[in-house]
C-alpha cells in the first residue's frame, strides 16, 4: 500500500530524498539510514512545498477514522518531513471553524455572566466539590460543609467516562479521585462509593500507590505567603559573609513591632572592640573559637553524596517531572534532580513552585535545583528545604539561557557576575545540612568563556560539587559540546566535575571518561529522546527498542501521571499536556534496526523516513496532529477545540 501510495505521488516529479552512502550523509550531518527505509520526498508546484493542512485534509478525508492503536498510520507529509507543524491552523482539531476572538467590555452584562457560567463549569468538573463526600458519600461538616456536595449537577457537566479501566485502581485496589475519576464507571456506584475490587486481595502488588514526598504542610505555606516566617540562619550567614541585612528576610509581624516602638534618639556609636563584633555576628554559641572558625558558621555536620561515577538525570523543565523521573528510575538513572525552582515564587508560597521539589520514594538520591539572583532569596530557599523537606542535595543553577531567567540577574547571568554567586553560595552553603552543587555553562558570550576562572573558586565558596555544561549561554543548545575545555577546568580543581552535553550513546560516556576527567556524566536532552539510555550505558550496548515497547514506555508514563495529578478531568488532560511536551523530544529518536552506521549522534538530522511498522513510522512523526493521536490511544479523546503547540523547539543539528 506504501509503495502503491508513493508512486501514485510521484507522477513523475523527482525524488528529493535519494539514498546517500553513510560517507555522505555523515558528512551533511545526516543519521545514516538504510535505503529500503528512506521516504520519497517529491517536489510539488516547481520546487514549492506543498501546504501541512491541505494535503492533512485529503488524506483525513480518504481514510476511514480508526480509534485503536492497532494498524494505525500516521498523517506524515513525504513531501515536507522534515518541518514541525506549530501554527494554531494544524495543531487545534478546531482550527479551521474558529471564529476571530472579539474582545468584550470588562463589566458588560455578557461578560459577567459568561464568567458565572465559566465559574459553574469549573465547579462541577471537579474544583470545588467536597473531595470526602465524592469518595466515601458523606461528609463531617454536613451542611456547613464550604465546598459542593452537588454530585448531580457534577455528573450532568462530567464529561463521558473512558473506556478503559483506571490503571490507579487497577495496579493499587483504590482510586483517590473517586466519582470524579475519568473512569470511575469502572469502580464506582452510582452514590460515589467505590466499589471494591474483586481479586486485590489475592494480587501481587509490585508497583503499590505510594504518596509523594516533600509535601509542605500548609501553615507553612500559608505563613510564607503572609510573610510570617523568620531565616534567623540566612540574616546571621548574610551578616557574616557580606556585611549586609535584608529587610526581605525580616518577617511582616517583626516590621510591625518595630515601627510601633517608640521613636529612640540617636547616639554615636562608640568604636567597636573585636569582642563586640564576634557577640554581634552571633556565631550560634561558637565563641572561644580561633579566627579561622570565626570566619564559618557553626551548623550541624552535614550530609555527604558520592558524585563518583554516577548517572545523573539533568534537571529539566516541564519534561523532568515526576512521572518522568519514575520511568528514567526504572531505567537505572542513579541521581534525579528536580525541574529548576524559582526562589523568589517559593518564598511567596507559590503551590505551582513548590510542587516541583516533590519525590517520589522510588528516588534514592534527590536533589533540588534553584535560580535565583540574590543570597537572601536563595539561602531563604536552602534554610526552609534544609529543615521541612527531604533531599540530598541543592542545586543552584547558573545555566538557564532562556532570557527571563537571565534578565533577572539569575541563570547564565550569575557567570558574568562573580560576587553576586559568591554571596549566594556562602550563604546557602551556611544555613544547609546537605551539600551544595552548581550548574554552570563554559561562560557567557562565545568569545569570553569564563569557567576556568570560575571552578576553582568554588570549593572556598561551599560548594560539594560542580556541572559543567559544554556550551556557553549564547550557544544555547546549537553547536558542538566542548568536552576538551571541561577537561581543562576539571584539572583546576579536586572538586567532582561532572560533564554534560550531547551524551547519546554508551559509547560517549566511554569516550568522556577515558578522554577526560570528569568524575560523573549527566545526561539532558539524551534522557529525553530516549530514557532507555540510562540501561544502554550500565549494560554496554546499543538497544534497538521496537515501537510496541516505546508504546509500552509511554502508557506507563500515561499511568503514573495520572496517579500524580489525578485521574478527573483536569489530572487527565494535564497528563496529555505533558505526554505530548515529552513527544515533541522522542520523535528525534531514530531506530537502531534501520541505521546503516552505529552509533548515531545528537546534532546528526535524520532524513525523511518510515519505520519498521506502524507503530514506529507513527512515534517519529514531526507532527502534532500524530502526537495528539498517540495521546488519544493513551487518554481517550480530547476535548472540542483543543489545541497544543511544543513548549520546547531547542534542537543541535548541524547545518552540515
Amino acid at each position: 500500500f506504501f509503495e502503491q501510495e508513493m508512486e501514485d505521488e510521484s507522477n513523475g516529479r523527482e525524488n528529493l530524498n535519494v539514498y546517500v552512502s553513510p560517507e555522505g550523509r555523515l558528512a551533511r550531518s545526516e543519521v545514516p539510514i538504510k535505503k529500503e527505509f528512506l521516504k520519497p520526498v517529491y517536489d510539488w508546484r516547481g520546487g514549492q512545498k506543498r501546504p501541512r493542512n491541505e494535503e492533512a485534509n485529503d488524506r483525513d478525508a480518504e481514510k476511514p477514522a480508526s480509534n485503536d492503536g492497532q494498524g494505525a498510520e500516521t498523517s506524515q507529509d513525504p513531501d515536507n518531513d522534515q518541518e514541525k507543524c506549530t501554527s494554531s491552523s494544524s495543531c487545534s482539531s478546531s482550527s479551521s471553524d474558529r471564529q476571530p476572538h472579539k474582545k468584550k467590555g470588562r463589566f458588560t452584562k455578557s461578560a459577567r455572566k459568561e464568567r458565572k457560567a465559566n465559574t459553574k463549569k469549573a465547579l462541577y468538573l471537579g474544583k470545588g466539590l467536597c473531595h470526602t463526600f465524592c469518595n466515601t458519600g458523606s461528609c463531617s461538616y454536613g451542611d456547613s460543609c464550604r465546598m459542593s456536595h452537588d454530585l448531580a449537577g457534577f455528573m450532568a457537566w462530567k464529561p463521558a467516562d473512558l473506556l478503559d479501566h483506571c490503571p490507579v485502581y487497577e495496579r493499587t485496589g483504590t482510586c483517590p479521585m473517586g466519582i470524579r475519576c475519568r473512569y470511575a464507571s469502572k469502580h464506582t456506584n452510582p452514590d460515589g462509593s467505590q466499589i471494591p475490587h474483586p481479586d486485590f486481595a489475592s494480587k501481587s502488588v509490585t508497583d503499590p500507590l505510594l504518596p509523594s514526598l516533600n509535601v509542605l504542610d500548609r501553615d507553612t505555606l500559608f505563613a510564607l505567603k503572609k510573610r510570617e516566617l523568620d531565616f534567623t540562619k540566612t540574616k546571621e550567614a548574610l551578616l557574616l559573609h557580606t556585611g549586609k541585612t535584608s529587610t526581605f528576610l525580616t518577617s511582616k509581624k517583626a516590621k510591625q513591632d518595630r515601627s510601633a516602638a517608640p521613636a529612640v534618639p540617636v547616639v554615636p556609636a562608640p568604636e567597636k572592640t573585636a569582642e563586640a563584633i564576634e557577640g554581634e555576628i552571633h556565631l550560634l554559641g561558637a565563641s572561644g573559637t580561633d579566627a579561622a572558625e570565626q570566619k564559618q558558621i557553626i551548623r550541624e555536620e552535614k550530609k555527604t553524596v558520592d558524585f563518583k561515577d554516577k548517572l545523573i538525570l539533568a534537571p529539566l523543565t516541564t519534561i523532568g517531572n515526576l512521572p518522568y523521573r519514575r520511568i528514567c528510575k526504572r531505567f537505572g538513572a542513579d541521581i534525579t534532580v528536580g525541574e529548576m525552582a524559582l526562589s523568589i515564587n517559593l518564598l511567596q508560597g507559590s503551590n505551582q513552585e513548590w510542587a516541583l521539589a516533590k519525590r517520589h520514594p522510588c528516588e534514592d538520591v534527590f536533589g533540588v535545583q534553584l535560580a535565583g539572583s540574590h543570597g537572601d532569596n536563595m539561602g531563604a530557599c536552602a534554610e526552609l528545604i534544609s529543615e521541612r523537606l527531604n533531599v540530598d542535595f541543592i542545586d543552584v543553577n547558573c545555566g538557564c539561557p532562556i532570557d527571563l531567567i537571565c534578565d533577572k540577574g539569575a541563570g547564565s547571568s550569575l557567570l558574568e557576575r562573580t560576587r553576586r554567586l559568591e554571596e549566594i553560595c556562602k550563604t546557602m552553603s551556611s544555613v544547609m545540612t546537605m551539600p551544595l552543587t552548581v550548574k554552570i555553562r563554559t561562560g557567557y558570550y562565545d568569545n569570553n568563556r569564563t569557567a576556568d576562572k570560575l571552578v576553582p573558586k568554588l570549593k572556598s565558596w561551599g560548594v560539594s560539587a560542580v556541572t559543567i555544561h559544554g556550551r556557553t549561554r549564547e550557544q544555547r543548545y546549537t553547536k558542538l559540546a566542548d568536552w576538551e575545555y571541561i577537561d581543562s577546568c576539571s584539572k583546576l580543581t579536586d572538586l567532582p566535575v561532572i560533564g554534560n552535553g550531547d551524551i547519546y550513546n554508551y559509547t560517549d560516556v566511554e569516550a568522556h571518561k577515558k578522554e577526560t576527567g570528569v568524575s560523573s556524566v549527566m545526561l539532558a536532552r539524551g534522557a529525553i529522546i530516549k530514557p532507555w539510555l540510562f540501561e544502554e550505558i550500565k549494560q554496554q550496548k546499543h538497544w534497538d527498542i521496537s515501537g510496541s515497547e516505546r508504546l509500552d514506555i509511554l502508557k506507563d508514563f500515561s499511568s503514573y501521571g495520572l496517579e500524580y495529578w489525578g485521574s478527573d478531568d483536569q489530572g487527565v488532560e494535564n497528563t496529555r499536556s505533558f505526554l505530548l511536551n515529552w513527544l515533541s523530544f522522542t520523535c528525534r529518536y531514530v531506530p537502531v534496526g534501520i541505521l546503516e552506521v552505529l552509533p548515531t549522534q545528537m546534532n546528526h538530522r535524520p532524513p525523511p523516513f518510515v519505520g519498521r511498522d506502524d507503530r514506529e513510522t507513527l512515534l517519529s512523526s514531526n507532527y502534532v496532529e500524530d502526537w495528539i493521536k498517540i495521546s488519544e490511544m493513551l487518554l481517550g479523546p480530547v476535548p472540542d477545540g483543543f489545541h497544543f503547540e511544543p513548549k520546547h523547539k531547542a534542537n543541535s543539528f548541524s547545518s552540515g
